[in-house]
């Protein structure tokens, strides 16, 4: 299932006032007042940082009534089970990186903060593994590990992310192009289930939960079937050495063509991206390795892609960001695709933006001036491309401003859907964690 979201984004147009607004939609399914004090009282006994929401809190747009930042996996689990015992729907939030993807919620009686969850449990060096919290921050964690000559080897499009949030919305960088995604890298999750019950799967742990690898399960699951609260990594070292390879292309057939010849070369690049901007199309190379062997696939790569190709030992500025935008439409996408994709992009117009990595995965970025006729048109566009034979791709809205939102089928057709109730339904048979946010209602 596709990825719950731990934080929506601050200062990106539309996005960042959106969250707090507190329209009709604002209310919506929030507890009467006397149900509340009943429940922040029951939620106080059993956590010490419980509050009233505030407005500001909002996930978009639907405000919190209550808001609990439990500091321990007991005291989140009594959370949980406490809320089960008053009927409350959960949302979970962790640093409000990615709390404005999916649909609003239908309610969030209780928006169950993990910040405080923020610990490095266990880094086994040697064996290349570490044990943290849901709540830890992810530039933090790249400097612990950093200190051992290690990585998590997944890059951040959105700085300050938390490792629940990432791996509830399935984030990665270009890197997944070698290393996979979070449900690749991680190898143990630690869930409090909706009934505050505490399961764990993978790493250290023999115990598995009905037979559901978890990791997997919960990586883009979008808060809808509990909550993560500790994750097991498998861990890189860090490259010795490492060269960006870059160079403007002339049209989509030179993007292609430049993509499959580095993909069919013996280079084994760590990423692989290709950006467009305003009608510019550029792509960039990532080599890592000892020095030796970065420095004979540079010459490679600079041999396949022309001479002109330009040659850093850091990124270009538009390395592993998202597009500019204040619509975002994440884009399945084979190499095969990738003129059409490059087509239909410049096509919806000069604000239209695109990064795109080599496993098959990009963004489209849409400009703060597209009406919601225009978003629509370049999704149909998208989906017409894409869904189906021969590339079996898709097109799903991340974010959208509310008028453009209103307009749009955010996640398309979904064969799988039957299935990914019955698992909600096992999960969350009372449909409140995240009620609503993810395709279908889930």
């Amino acid at each position: 299932m596709p990825g719950s979201g731990s934080g929506r984004e601050r200062g990106a147009g539309a996005r960042g006032t959106e969250a707090g607004s507190t329209s009709v939609g604002a209310a919506r399914g929030r507890p009467r007042k006397a149900g509340r004090a009943a429940a922040l009282s029951a939620l106080a006994k059993v956590c010490g940082d419980v509050r009233p929401g505030e407005p500001e809190e909002g996930v978009l747009g639907v405000v919190p009534a209550i808001v609990a930042a439990p500091a321990t996996v007991a005291e989140a689990a009594e959370v949980m089970r406490t809320a089960a015992g008053k009927g409350l729907a959960v949302v979970p939030r962790g640093a409000e990186t990615r709390l404005d993807w999916g649909t609003p919620p239908d309610r969030c009686d209780l928006l169950l903060d993990t910040s405080r969850l923020d610990a490095v449990v266990e880094h086994a060096a040697g064996d290349l593994v570490a044990t943290v919290q849901a709540g830890l921050g992810t530039d933090r964690l790249a400097e612990v590990l950093a200190e051992q000559g290690q990585r998590l080897a997944l890059d951040f499009p959105l700085p300050g992310s938390t490792v629940g949030g990432t791996i509830a919305a399935a984030a990665a960088g270009p890197l997944r192009l070698l290393y996979g995604s979070p449900r690749d890298l991680v190898i143990g999750l630690t869930v409090i289930r909706a009934d505050g019950r505490v399961a764990r799967s993978g790493g250290k742990v023999v115990k598995n939960v009905a037979g559901y690898d978890l990791g997997r399960l919960f990586s883009g699951s979008y808060g809808t079937l509990g909550l993560i609260v500790e994750a097991t990594f498998r861990l890189h070292p860090v490259p010795v050495a490492r060269a960006y390879v870059t160079r403007a292309v002339p049209d989509a057939a030179g993007a292609r063509e430049a993509v499959q010849a580095v993909l069919h070369s013996p280079t084994a690049p760590s990423a692989l991206e290709v950006a467009a901007q305003g009608g510019g199309v550029v792509i960039g190379v990532l080599l890592e390795g000892v020095e030796a062997g970065v420095t004979a696939r540079t010459a490679q790569i600079t041999a396949l892609l022309g001479a002109d190709a330009k040659v850093g030992e850091e990124p270009p500025e538009w390395w592993g960001a998202y597009p500019d935008g204040t619509t975002l439409i994440d884009v399945t996408s084979p190499p095969a695709a990738l003129p059409g994709l490059l087509a239909a992009v410049e096509e919806t117009g000069p604000g239209a933006s695109l990064t795109w990595s080599a496993d098959g995965r990009g963004h489209v970025g849409l400009s703060s001036e597209t009406t919601p006729g225009q978003a629509k048109d370049a999704l149909e566009r998208l989906r017409s491309l894409l869904i189906g034979a021969p590339h079996r791709g898709g097109a799903v809205v991340r974010y959208a401003p509310e008028t453009v939102r209103a307009e749009l089928d955010l996640w398309g057709p979904v064969p799988a859907l039957s299935l990914m109730r019955r698992v909600k339904e096992q999960f969350d048979p009372e449909y409140r964690l995240s009620p609503g946010r993810f395709v279908g209602g889930l």
